[in-house]
């Protein structure tokens, strides 16, 4: 459709198109941007009543009313007949439309819903996003027969491309809006606690801490191996805390040279080095309001650690090359897969950083220390995978199973879904067995490994034997040798509360 020259349009109808335009950057609400469509078309062309119809391919007649003015709930049932006539007509044709009751054509002279509805003055103008047809403008006058002037024709072409316009931004941020609120929704919902898997004793001491720790705003320094789910964790204490609706910002500290993870953490000013060609936030300004996860700390060089440190206690940072200070709120999640004081004890991290980090410790336990969640995870994960791979995948055999848990998992949790992820690719049948698992082939892991103390094996051989007799405390203790007493004694030690 042509831009109408503006030299046919009158002052008022200008005056009206400045109003739609300024609309278009104001109103983000659909119903509320149709509402004031209509309004400002109807004061401008003075007409009595009018309604916007939209495109809706779902419904019988392929358009739906999305704001009326002057017409009752009950007459709006009316609008899908009157559109069908007069709204049907004028899109057909592509262009605006200007009837009096003295000039209808002769198809809609005799339109039921014109007469009965007593209408003596129809003005009627497509909706259009360059050649797609959205909808239509309709105003009506039942009082005079000369209420729409042919004059206004410009206008109403003018207006309903400004007002298409209007429409599609204002459903183009309803649906951002809609999948920004389905993407939160989903993200929240894979960071329940009840997306990590496990039921042993060394795990729900985790969970105690990290229900305890949910609602404060203390630094939290997450220790475990590689492949615990140190960030699954972090997500979780995030997602399910106050801070759950800001940033959750992750940085892997050992990923990036010193020079670039300054300028990534603090951001940069425009010409502060070479290649900054713009102001540049960083992520402590991203995750303001929110939790940013440093992952990896024990590896953050020494003078990173002195400007982390300041970050810490002022809750100030400065962009590299500028000099104004910046205050932001960020609560500070923390992890690594060292020791962290054995560093500080070697001189290789900040002592006074560490402390400031280490207001709430977890302690994330290896798999081989919860073995009793091996057969929990396994299934979680055989599930998921079926589900993507579209495979009828029912569980593990028997020796499967046995050799998932007999295996030393250096990987933890991580190396398990890896290799459920490919047993879950080349199982023929409905059960993983043991020819799909990678170390099938070879023998398994002794009981017995370097730096095992004997209390540590005296417990790997009793859940072992338990274990295989099904729980069964007598079967268990007469395979032993030992008292039910002595196992009750050794089982309430570990933290197992079990009944025979």
């Amino acid at each position: 459709m042509t831009m109408p020259a503006l030299e046919n349009i009158d002052r008022a109808s200008l005056l009206a198109l400045v109003e739609i335009s300024r609309e278009i950057n104001s109103i983000q609400d659909i119903d509320e941007l149709l509402s004031k469509i209509l309004q400002i078309a109807m004061q401008t062309l003075a007409a009595e009543r009018g309604f916007i119809l939209l495109q809706a391919p779902e419904t019988e007649t392929g358009f739906v009313a999305r704001a009326a003015q002057n017409i009752s709930p009950e007459a709006i049932a009316d609008i899908a007949h009157i559109s069908s006539s007069v709204v049907r007509h004028t899109l057909s044709g592509g262009e605006a439309v200007i009837w009096h009751d003295s000039d209808l054509p002769e198809g809609l002279a005799k339109t039921e819903s014109i007469i009965a509805h007593h209408i003596r003055s129809v003005a009627c103008v497509p909706l259009r996003l360059k050649s797609r047809l959205v909808g239509a403008i309709y105003l009506d006058s039942r009082l005079a027969s000369t209420v729409f002037s042919a004059t206004a024709l410009p206008f109403l072409n003018a207006f309903a491309n400004q007002a298409a316009i209007a429409i599609d931004n204002a459903r183009l941020y309803q649906n951002l809006r809609e999948e920004n609120r389905r993407w939160r929704a989903e993200v929240q919902s894979r960071h329940r606690f009840s997306e990590i898997i496990g039921k042993s004793p060394a795990l729900r001491r985790v969970f105690d801490v990290m229900e305890r720790v949910l609602d404060s705003h203390a630094a939290v320094l997450i220790e475990g191996e590689s492949g615990t789910g140190k960030e699954l964790v972090a997500r979780a204490i995030h997602y399910n805390g106050p801070r759950s609706e800001q940033p959750f910002v992750a940085l892997f500290c050992g990923s990036l040279p010193e020079t670039l993870l300054e300028s990534e953490l603090f951001g940069h000013k425009k010409g502060a080095f070479t290649g900054a060609l713009t102001d540049k936030r960083g992520l402590f300004e991203v995750a303001d309001g929110g939790t940013f996860f440093l992952d990896e700390i024990g590896d953050l060089p020494p003078t990173m650690q002195v400007k982390l440190l300041r970050v810490l206690q002022e809750g100030e940072i400065k962009r590299v090359g500028d000099t104004h200070i910046r205050r932001v709120n960020v609560r500070i999640i923390s992890a690594t897969n060292k020791v962290l004081k054995e560093e500080v004890r070697a001189g290789r991290f900040r002592e006074d950083l560490y402390y400031r980090l280490n207001v709430i410790n977890l302690t994330l336990p290896p798999l081989r220390e919860r073995r009793e969640d091996i057969p929990l995870l396994a299934h979680h994960f055989l599930d998921r995978f079926a589900r993507e791979n579209g495979r009828p995948l029912k569980g593990f055999t028997e020796k499967a199973m046995e050799q998932l848990r007999r295996h030393h998992w250096p990987g933890n949790v991580r190396e398990l879904e890896n290799v459920i992820a490919r047993a879950a690719v080349l199982a023929r049948g409905e059960l993983i067995t043991e020819r799909e698992l990678p170390f099938a082939a070879t023998a398994v892991t002794t009981e017995w490994e370097d730096g095992l103390t004997l209390a540590e094996y005296e417990k790997r051989i009793v859940l072992n034997v338990l274990r295989a007799h099904a729980g069964h405390i007598t079967q268990t203790a007469e395979k032993l040798g030992v008292s039910r007493r002595w196992l009750h004694y050794r089982l309430k030690e570990w933290g197992y509360e079990q009944a025979d």
